[in-house]
């Protein structure tokens, strides 16, 4: 029997439920199914240059936790880039966190769930390098 999935805390939605190939239908296309925490987890690794230590700590997992889900992510996005292929971005199902969870954080934080509205991940905030 596997262990139970751990709540992850998701900051954003993503703004299209896909990205694909130009020019091509998507019924022509094979698609990879990219889950709301390896978006989170390359959105705040990659996009924001988070530590592996503090993402993990934002996303609400283990470091090597993290570091998992990070390199599948990049691994659906190089193949479904080098193949042509569309990626399919599961938006999370959100519910509340408790205010102890939120004060933890000193922000809200949101966990992969129930149905909240989250802002967009292009208007999260970006982290300039």
């Amino acid at each position: 029997m596997a262990r139970p999935k751990i709540q992850r805390r998701i900051g954003c939605r993503p703004a299209y439920s896909c990205f694909k190939p130009n020019g091509v239908p998507m019924s022509q296309l094979a698609s990879i199914e990219l889950a709301a925490d390896e978006l989170e987890a390359i959105r705040l690794v990659d996009m924001n240059g988070l530590s592996q230590i503090e993402a993990a700590k934002q996303l609400g997992v283990s470091r090597q936790t993290l570091g998992n889900i990070v390199s599948r992510a990049r691994q659906k996005v190089a193949q479904a880039l080098v193949t042509g292929q569309a990626i399919d971005l599961q938006a999370a199902h959100m519910h509340e966190t408790t205010q102890k969870e939120e004060t933890a954080l000193l922000k809200p934080a949101i966990t992969a769930s129930s149905s909240l509205t989250l802002q967009p991940c292009a208007e999260a905030e970006i982290k300039e390098h």
